[in-house]
């Protein structure tokens, strides 16, 4: 297997398995002196991990997190951060009716045809188990970012048919963390976590939208033709399981207007060139242009259903068969912090780019 690692400058290569040892990872690139806020890289695991809420999975794990190197007295050495999370509390046996059947949505069968072998126990290096070492990387990104004074917000906007105005002014995004669906719209969040309620108790799951909007962000982030800023935010993204759409700036929306209403017009403040509107999304030719950069993930239902499903075996032939164990309803509540990881990392790695194309100090 490879393509395990993420990034150009500042890297992220990930191992492990949902039901092996521990999971983790190394940050390559991690520039030297910056302040470690191991609370902050915790909490931000805390976010991420299973069981904080009723509307999450009700499997109990600590995630918590060692760092093996690149630190020393509590700051950056610019050398590589190697990390661990252990795996504290595997059911495997929950997994053992699927040893020899494909789930349905699953990586089972595409593992099994690509490496002629899989872990059948919660989906081993496909489950969102991996998800973790994203996390521990864009904390890292996180805290390189605020000395930059970049900020990275994430919020669930939609499950299923329940859903915010697409127009993030209109919401107090540091709200986000005040409800277990992490929506900044407290009636809407109501309605959003009764929904997930109701799809924990049939047995079924529910998709939605995550919005994130990156503030700060310096103009002239982006290699143009194969290096959009863009491109690469949509390639995180959709590198998250479970993720099915990216957009960004106006998006699908964008489309019925006319080029007189979407088009950015150019104004100057007091010597400061900026733009009246952000339909762009606070990219254009594929590099960043100062303004706010926003953009919608689109996440499916949680392929594992608690209820009775047609599959077929290794064999061919056909079965049913239903899942067991502990699973999420709705991934979106646990995957905010993901999305917010991944954009950290690509925006300070992009960032890193444009400093080193300078001859400049990386940072």
């Amino acid at each position: 297997m490879t393509r395990n690692t993420f990034g150009n400058l500042f890297t992220l290569t990930t191992f492990g398995e949902s039901h092996g040892e521990a999971v983790g990872g190394v940050i390559d690139g991690m520039p030297a002196g910056i302040d470690i806020d191991l609370e902050f890289i915790q909490q931000e695991l805390n976010r991420r991990r299973p069981g904080q809420s009723s509307i999450t999975t009700s499997r109990q794990e600590a995630d918590k997190v060692e760092l093996l190197s690149g630190v020393f007295e509590g700051k950056s050495t610019g050398c590589p951060i190697g990390f661990i999370v252990r795996n504290t509390n595997q059911h495997s046996q929950d997994y053992e009716n699927l040893r020899c059947l494909f789930r349905p949505s699953h990586a089972d069968y595409t593992y099994e045809q690509k490496y002629g072998v899989r872990d059948h126990r919660g989906g081993g290096r496909s489950s969102a188990r991996i998800t973790i070492s994203r996390c521990v990387g864009g904390a890292l990104a996180k805290l390189v970012l605020k000395q930059l004074g970049i900020s990275v917000q994430a919020y669930t906007s939609q499950v299923g048919p329940i859903a915010l105005e697409r127009d993030y002014h209109l919401y107090d995004l540091t709200q986000t963390e005040s409800n277990a669906v992490r929506c900044p719209d407290a009636e809407k969040a109501k309605e959003m976590e009764a929904l997930i309620t109701q799809m924990k108790q049939e047995g079924d799951t529910i998709g939605g939208v995550i919005t994130c909007v990156i503030k700060g962000c310096p103009v002239g982030l982006g290699e143009p033709e194969f290096g959009k800023l863009h491109a690469a935010l949509g390639s995180a993204m959709l590198s998250i399981n479970a993720v099915k759409g990216f957009e960004y700036g106006e998006g699908f929306e964008g489309v019925t207007a006319r080029g007189s209403e979407q088009n950015d017009v150019f104004q100057n403040i007091e010597g400061q060139i900026t733009t009246k509107t952000n339909h762009s999304g606070g990219i254009q030719g594929g590099i960043s242009n100062g303004q706010d950069i926003y953009f919608r993930v689109a996440f499916k239902p949680v392929a594992t259903i608690l209820t009775d499903q047609e599959t077929v075996d290794k064999e061919g032939n056909e079965t049913t068969f239903k899942a067991k164990g502990r699973h999420d309803p709705c991934v979106l509540p646990r995957a905010v912090p993901i999305v917010e990881s991944m954009a950290a990392m690509t925006i300070l790695d992009y960032y890193l780019l444009k400093k080193c194309s300078k001859g400049n100090n990386c940072l």
